[in-house]
């Protein structure tokens, strides 16, 4: 039997988005156990939003069809990474550097991890090597992005089903990342005592980050060189392609060295100021909210329900495999302090989803305690760029390794 399909235009798509922001907020105010471990508001309701229309499409009732969601969805992603880039004082960019090279080296680590455990306990399990390695750094590291581009591969490669496979762990990924990355920080905080001495900070909603912005004398100057931000993150990107056409870095990466090179300007000539910076970072925020939202309302969760239990297996190891990977392995080597515990959740994010799952999840520990502006600068750094370049070197040499074992 054929489902009805509504059509959601962009405007009552936003406005979907926000409804769902507040709901969670509700729904944290209501169940202060949501808050105490970290889980932020547009996860809590968009993931509540996602079951409900998994529950009208599996009755067959209805199915919503959203437009222009990727072209929203990319607009305030490069928003947020643009704010991310403006963080970045000439102080932070000195400061991370050791850490931007340890923690490229445990992405790594760990996307090569993923695939020997997805290979190793899939074809254990009777599975395709090819399909069981779709549950590996593909759809975890990767994210949804390369999925869609490894899974057709895959499937060319004789892995009957790696498309679809990896889509499903994706999804799964994207939804254990959020749910997962707080607890974990909050664990981590606690056992070390890395809370302390601190005063606390009340956390801010997301209505009072808007009336913020708009209160602020620095508002207009804050949206157009964001915009500007974009426009010159557009600009390199096309300058790339020219130079180091083979070199894969997409557009948000070139939004968010633009971010840094305005911060760079901005910090020489004097033209910025605490009031400007607070307000791009609230403006990120939102849209970090909006686009998470976004992505997670418009989730078709019914295809997690298709999974086989050694997909399902070799998932649930994965998560285990991240949880001690980055407790016993990226907190002690990026210095067992504060930021090295907020740096932890962010490698829980897009170890499992993908970057603005870790900035969601980071966000929400930060407003439970208080902001690490190194973490802010390394997690995206790595995850939105270094990360895709060496995951995509793991993929494709496991992708021979599995191909081999089928003859």
């Amino acid at each position: 039997m054929e489902i009805p399909t509504i059509k959601i235009e962009m405007f009552e798509m936003m406005a979907i988005v926000v409804l769902v922001i507040y709901f969670g907020q509700w729904i944290r105010e209501k169940a202060p156990v949501l808050k105490k471990y970290c889980i932020p508001s547009a996860v809590v309701g968009g993931t509540i939003f996602s079951i409900i229309t998994c529950a009208l499409y599996m009755g067959h009732i209805v199915q919503f069809e959203w437009e222009n969601q990727s072209i929203m969805n990319n607009f305030f992603y490069n928003i947020f990474f643009a704010a991310s880039g403006m963080e970045a004082s000439l102080g932070l960019l000195k400061k991370g550097g050791r850490l931007v090279v340890i923690f490229s080296i445990l992405a790594a680590a760990l996307a090569v991890i993923q695939n020997a455990v997805a290979l190793g306990v899939g074809t254990a399990m009777g599975m395709n090597p090819l399909t069981a390695l779709m549950a590996g750094s593909t759809p975890l590291t990767g994210g949804h992005g390369n999925a869609s581009s490894f899974g057709p591969i895959a499937a060319e490669m004789g892995g009957v089903g790696a498309v679809e496979v990896a889509v499903a762990a994706a999804t799964f990924g994207l939804i254990s990342g959020c749910l997962i990355g707080g607890p974990i920080g909050r664990s981590i905080i606690k056992k070390y005592n890395l809370d302390k001495g601190y005063v606390e900070q009340k956390e801010e909603t997301i209505a009072e980050k808007v009336t913020h912005i708009f209160s602020s004398k620095e508002c207009e100057n804050a949206w157009f060189y964001l915009i500007i931000a974009c426009g010159l993150g557009q600009f390199l990107l096309f300058i790339r392609k020219l130079i180091l056409p083979n070199l894969n870095m997409p557009i948000h990466v070139m939004c968010m060295l633009a971010g840094i090179l305005i911060r760079l300007y901005m910090d020489k000539t004097g033209k910025g100021n605490e009031e400007f910076y607070e307000t791009t970072s609230n403006v990120g925020e939102i849209s970090l909210a909006l686009f998470v939202s976004l992505s997670i309302i418009t989730m078709k969760l019914w295809q997690l329900i298709d999974l086989a239990l050694p997909l399902l297996t070799i998932l649930f190891i994965q998560l285990l495999v991240i949880y001690l990977f980055v407790r016993f392995i990226t907190f002690p080597a990026c210095g067992k302090n504060y930021d090295a515990a907020v740096i932890a959740v962010g490698h829980t994010g897009f170890g499992l989803g993908a970057v603005p799952v870790s900035m969601a999840t980071m966000t929400a520990v930060c407003e439970e305690y208080y902001y690490s502006k190194l973490a802010f600068f390394v997690v995206p750094l790595i995850g939105g760029f270094i990360s895709n370049i060496t995951n995509a070197i793991a993929i494709t040499t496991f992708l021979n390794i599995a191909a081999g074992m089928l003859h």
